[in-house]
């Protein structure tokens, strides 16, 4: 066995797979970045990388820039995502004990402007061909499985007891209702003696599903039903996030931010166009307005060092999804050359991450206030998760709207609010339902 990494990319024939990328999403451990059909999915695993603490992003992307460097790669594609690919997912927090990772798949899909493009990757000396790499897929597509995760204590009360066809439940989290909406007026409190602008407070709930939670049939769902969101699926953490921290192709940076929510069932019953609706309460709302501009500023701030130009929407538009209307900016970047050669999309999360929109800002007055009311580890939730390849290309969103599967039967879910002065805690507790929606909805559940 060789230590050289190896790759073969070659197309792959898409005509009988003209539904896209979530035809393929057929394992409950498959690795999934998707939107709108395209994207990548990845099966097996040859190499793993594991970090913890405040340097676990340059840690990873000197682990993958030393896998790439010497590395055998054939390439008959030649596009972001092809050759050598890595899929990852980072805990939220510098403090926490969840182990952030990179994972080398054995085979890669991959689906861009309707071309599609397979690849093998392995450390093994054999021949790498297209018949090869073509019985490899097959294997891995004709297998079942379900891939393991920790164990998970027992659950809490039960709370809102929804319908389901195999009789699941909702159950607490680390917080009841009630606790977290002392902690949102807690919050606000400490806002408002100016020691921050904003703070983001998440919540979980944890879903029992006695027939078995089916991670493929999970993302086709929010593929589906999501097709403006970025559907990731990376080691039983699942979801469908509308914001996007960092995609990066050559010398070009864009990010999507978010903040300012409306739930689109608020709008039942109201006259006129529903579009006409969230612009008059979003884009006409001052805290709305408010809570975007500062995740505009913190982002861009945060970007600007390592930009040699950028521009960003001088408004925000509405981004429609099928459970809220979001406040919604999309930024642009031509990165320039530090320290003699563009960074790498893993150093420049290391910049960017966390941004007011998950955090708050000031950052280390939001992350301590966040540590003392959610009681609550994060864990991924909020953390980075995406991918990225060995020419420097990837696309990492924000892992929002979703969930860790955390054995076969358990599914902890979890949203979060970005609070500003004149913040409501019922509100705020209202808009984490809206936010729960997509994941319950891909699990079973009925309407909360």
């Amino acid at each position: 066995m060789t230590s050289t990494f190896r790759t073969l990319t070659v197309p792959l024939d898409g005509n009988a797979s003209a539904g896209g990328l979530p035809q393929f999403l057929v394992r409950d451990d498959v690795l999934c970045w998707t939107r709108r059909e395209a994207g990548l999915v990845g099966f097996g695993e040859i190499a793993r990388f594991i970090a913890t603490g405040p340097e676990r992003f340059l840690e990873a992307d000197i682990w993958w820039r030393h896998q790439v460097l010497e590395a055998n790669i054939c390439d008959s594609v030649e596009l972001p995502g092809t050759g050598p690919v890595a899929f990852g997912s980072f805990a939220f927090s510098k403090k926490s004990t969840h182990v952030s990772r990179l994972i080398v798949p054995e085979i890669v899909v991959g689906v861009r402007d309707g071309q599609y493009w397979l690849t093998q990757l392995t450390f093994d000396d054999g021949e790498l061909t297209e018949e090869g790499a073509l019985a490899a897929l097959a294997g891995w597509l004709s297998g079942g499985g379900v891939g393991e995760a920790g164990g998970v204590g027992e659950a809490g009360g039960v709370v809102r007891p929804l319908p389901s066809a195999d009789g699941a439940t909702l159950h607490t989290g680390s917080l009841s209702e009630e606790d977290w909406m002392a902690a949102v007026a807690a919050g606000v409190a400490e806002i408002r003696t100016g020691a921050l602008q904003k703070l983001v407070l998440a919540r979980d709930i944890v879903a029992t599903v006695p027939s078995g939670v089916n991670a493929a049939e999970v993302l086709r769902q929010l593929a589906e039903r999501y097709r403006e969101c970025w559907t990731y699926g990376v080691d039983g953490l699942v979801g469908a996030t509308p914001e996007m921290l960092i995609q990066v192709e050559g010398r070009t940076a864009q990010a999507r931010v978010l903040a300012g929510t409306l739930d689109r069932r608020d709008a039942h019953g109201e006259a006129g166009i529903p579009m006409d609706y969230a612009e008059r309460m979003l884009a006409g709302s001052e805290k709305q307005r408010h809570e975007h501009e500062i995740a505009i500023q913190s982002l861009t701030s945060q970007l600007a060092p390592f930009s040699e130009a950028m521009n960003a929407h001088d408004e925000p538009f509405i981004l429609e999804l099928p459970n809220v209307w979001h406040l919604a900016s999309d930024v642009k970047a031509e990165l320039a050359e530090v320290e003699g050669h563009v960074p790498t999309c893993l150093a420049l999360i290391n910049a960017l991450h966390p941004t007011a929109a998950v955090c708050g800002t000031p950052t280390l007055v939001a992350g301590a206030l966040i540590r003392k009311l959610e009681h609550l580890d994060r864990g991924p939730y909020a953390g980075p998760v995406g991918w990225l390849d060995a020419a420097g290309n990837g696309e990492w969103g924000i892992a929002l709207r979703g969930a860790v599967i955390e054995d076969p039967h358990t599914v902890r879910l979890y949203a979060g609010c970005g609070i500003v002065d004149g913040s409501q805690p019922e509100a705020e507790l209202a808009e984490t339902w809206a936010k729960f929606r997509p994941m319950l909805e891909s699990l079973g559940f009925g309407a909360t």
